[in-house]
């Protein structure tokens, strides 16, 4: 026999029964909570565009000027009696003239008006003082010059670029200024004469730290950041993509894998300069590897990054669906034929993003870097892994320590550039991740 239907039940004597409008008051209630919940989602989404908009603009707004140099053009007599005075053209004889005094008394002839003690002091404080290496190089490249009177662009000096690009102010009092009115009288008789312009700063692109504003550049940080990532990922991403895949697929499941994944999970969240003082006790102090050397600050922000990496790959593992290693393992396949050839290559998108998003992110660390002593003023640019050096996040922390005020606008270009490296590497993150994602 089959069971007889049931029969609905009424409603108990004095129970309210639900009405339309009951209903519908409880539908618009829901509805009005998604739209406040979905207000609140496009409100944080705005506030985090704009401050991140007001950052950027900010930091334009204040790093603009230091792309371009303040140059002024000087008519240089290359004087043989001052340079080679024995004809010899030897590079030696070149390398010890005094190219200084060249460029002083070239332009002491261009302002015979100021021929006094007084006069040749301020004119003096017109051209920077790597103008000297300028010159010099001109003549090591080309010694026919020798002999001859060329207009060559020069740099000016900080107070002088300060006060063409308009960071002091002409109105205050002579005594809250730097410059003085005579230079101010100077300045303007050179912008009448078409000798003082504003150039791009190639040097800036090409120098590395120098104690003179005008002269400081980012080569050498760069160079060192990069000598920093590429031994990074050298380590960290064979090492954490490795413990990631034995973790995941190989590992047995017991107290001490899941006292290994806490303690990844964990070191995760470290602060950065742990990993520093870490890098600080083992690399220097117990393995004696050379201080300030981009090799060490490679290993110290490896550790930091590992973790990141081990975690990021275990996720993109776990994104692949069961049924493709079941699928393989049907087919014969041994369990390493399954992840190498069916799991990695699947999870391959997040473990590229993750990998890159880590490498970003240790691209941008100072923490560290200060506790191995990479913080050191380097005036060359680094020519390997064990050569003292400095990195971008570092040399941008120096020159906001810098009380000049041409550092302020090289502080606020140096993080321009720094975002404009994050921005890249998060950029080919996303690509590489729309590039081989796959759905099922």
């Amino acid at each position: 026999m089959t069971d007889a239907p049931a029969t609905p039940t009424m409603p108990a004597a004095g129970a309210r029964r639900p009405t339309i409008q009951g209903a519908d008051l409880g539908l618009r209630r829901r509805y009005a909570k998604e739209r406040r919940l979905k207000f609140m989602g496009i409100a944080a989404i705005s506030l985090a565009i704009g401050l991140l908009a007001l950052l950027i603009l900010d930091m334009a707004g204040k790093g603009w000027k230091a792309f371009y140099a303040t140059e002024i053009l000087v008519d240089v007599d290359f004087a043989e009696a001052e340079i080679d005075p024995e004809g010899t053209r030897l590079r030696s004889t070149v390398e010890s003239a005094d190219f200084r005094s060249v460029a002083n008394d070239s332009l002491y002839a261009m302002f015979p008006d100021l021929d006094d003690r007084a006069g040749r002091r301020l004119l003096r404080g017109f051209l920077s003082v790597g103008t000297a290496q300028e010159l010099q190089e001109m003549v090591l490249d080309d010694p026919s010059l020798i002999g001859t009177t060329q207009e060559v662009w020069v740099l000016a000096s900080t107070d002088i670029d300060q006060l063409w690009k308009g960071n002091i102010d002409r109105e205050r009092p002579e005594n809250e200024r730097r410059v003085k009115d005579d230079t101010i009288a100077v300045v303007d008789q050179l912008a009448d004469e078409g000798r003082i312009r504003s150039a791009f700063a190639w040097n800036f692109f090409t120098h590395a730290d120098s104690r003179n504003p005008e002269l400081a550049g980012v080569w050498g940080a760069m160079v060192g950041s990069f000598w920093l990532i590429v031994i990074t990922a050298a380590i960290s991403i064979p090492l954490g993509v490795a413990s990631a895949v034995y973790l995941e697929e190989f590992a047995p499941k017991n107290r001490w894998t899941d006292l290994i994944e806490v303690n990844i999970n964990n070191l995760a969240a470290v602060p950065s300069i742990v990993f520093g003082l870490l890098g600080l006790a083992v690399f220097l102090n117990t393995m004696h590897l050379p201080r300030s050397a981009p090799l060490v600050g490679g290993f110290t922000i490896a550790l930091m990054t590992l973790p990141t990496i081990v975690v990021a790959t275990r996720a993109a593992l776990r994104a692949v669906p069961p049924s493709i290693r079941w699928g393989a393992l049907g087919v014969g396949a041994s369990k390493v034929q399954v992840v190498a050839h069916h799991v990695l290559p699947l999870a391959m998108p997040g473990i590229l993003t993750g990998t890159i998003i880590g490498l970003a992110q240790a691209l941008g660390e100072t923490a560290p870097l200060l506790m191995i002593g990479m913080i050191a003023f380097i005036a060359d640019v680094p020519d390997g892994p064990l050569s003292a050096s400095t990195a971008l996040p570092v040399q941008i922390f120096l020159w906001s320590d810098s009380p000049e005020r041409g550092f302020t606008e090289k502080t606020a270009a140096a993080i321009i550039v720094l975002l404009g490296f994050l921005i890249t590497m998060n950029a080919i993150a996303i690509y590489l991740r729309k590039k081989f994602e796959r759905t099922w």
